[in-house]
């Protein structure tokens, strides 16, 4: 079985102490970590150290961080596809973009929103992890997700951060 982390809209400039020690919290038995945008700067991926990182660039990066990482890429992991791209513009049809952007993949994992996603669009897993970042004056938590590889399939499950880091 491959455990997959993922999150996206971090939103912040440098891998601060709580971040990192969120992150090592929740995705500990994750060997993938997916991070579909707005990371800000391309510091924040240090915090994944020994794991495989594939990541795309938001609309939030810095030019740097724009520059460096895609702005979509499909992965294959496990006999899967699966889509990573921050989407972008209108809220509302974005996941008919992503599905334009990625029509044959298996899974597409977008963020941007920073509304938490998971369902089954026909044979395609939607997975839009929110923003770990807490939405403070929302009164959101931050969120994140778990994508499963095993002999069932692939399935994909939200959660969220405990309420001390945002």
């Amino acid at each position: 079985m491959i455990r997959i982390g993922v999150l996206s809209d971090t939103h912040i400039n440098r891998p601060l102490p709580d971040f990192a020690a969120q992150v090592q919290k929740v995705f500990i038995d994750c060997s993938v970590i997916l991070h579909a945008g707005d990371l800000t700067d391309l510091s924040i991926l240090e915090v994944f150290a020994g794991k495989t990182v594939h990541a795309v660039h938001g609309n939030m990066c810095t030019l740097p961080t724009q520059q460096t990482l895609p702005s979509a890429k499909l992965i294959q992991l496990d006999g899967y596809s699966i889509g990573l791209c921050h989407g972008a513009g209108a809220r509302h049809n974005i996941e008919e973009r992503m599905w334009n952007l990625f029509p044959t993949a298996d899974c597409i994992v977008y963020g941007h929103s920073h509304h938490p996603v998971c369902h089954l669009s026909g044979k395609t897993l939607f997975l839009n992890p929110g923003s770990f970042q807490g939405t403070g004056r929302h009164g959101a938590p931050g969120s994140y997700a778990i994508l499963s590889i095993d002999n069932d399939g692939l399935h994909g499950s939200l959660h969220q951060l405990d309420e001390g880091w945002s």
